[in-house]
């Protein structure tokens, strides 16, 4: 059980028997005995062993251990690595739509906010008497109150958005 389980763990770890020995000051010879059962080694050296392999004692005595291919592994970071890239460029492309959408907000507000200036309230002189001149300069009057009441919020909500979603470079 011993002898399976520092050989699995080094093939995991991907160390050749020579790179071990180099680690734990031993010879080679001494890594092939342990691995083919023929010697064991001797309670400090399990100690070198479970910390060379970053790996717990009872690990190398008893557990079983599943062999892990490195081509496996790196086959899988492969894999999280072009999820990650997928999902940064996401959330950069919905920082830039956003960053857009308070861009045109504060663009239609100072537009809006412009041709009322312009206009100068012309509901004021408009001819009531009349039903279709009379629904028009209501409505009319009633956005241009609603307008002035939340532009100034919009814009600087749009403003504050826009310098959140800016890109830090």
């Amino acid at each position: 059980m011993l002898n399976e389980n520092i050989k699995i763990i080094r093939k995991s770890k991907g160390l050749s028997q020579e790179e071990l020995a180099v680690k734990l000051n031993v010879v080679r010879q001494t890594i092939s005995k342990w691995e083919q059962g023929l010697s064991v080694p001797d309670a400090d050296m399990l100690i070198s062993l479970s910390e060379a392999f970053e790996t717990p004692v009872s690990t190398l005595l008893g557990e079983t251990i599943v062999e892990t291919k490195p081509d496996e592994l790196r086959a899988v970071s492969e894999k999280l690595e072009v999820i990650n890239l997928q999902l940064a460029r996401r959330k950069a492309a919905g920082q830039k739509a956003l960053r857009w959408f308070f861009l045109l907000l504060c663009t239609v507000t100072a537009a809006i906010f412009a041709v009322l200036v312009a206009l100068n309230s012309p509901y004021l002189g408009w001819d009531y008497s009349q039903p279709e001149t009379t629904v028009i300069g209501v409505a009319f009057h009633a956005f241009e109150w609603l307008f002035a009441r939340t532009a100034p919020f919009v814009l600087i909500g749009s403003i504050v958005g826009v310098c959140l979603t800016w890109k830090q470079v």
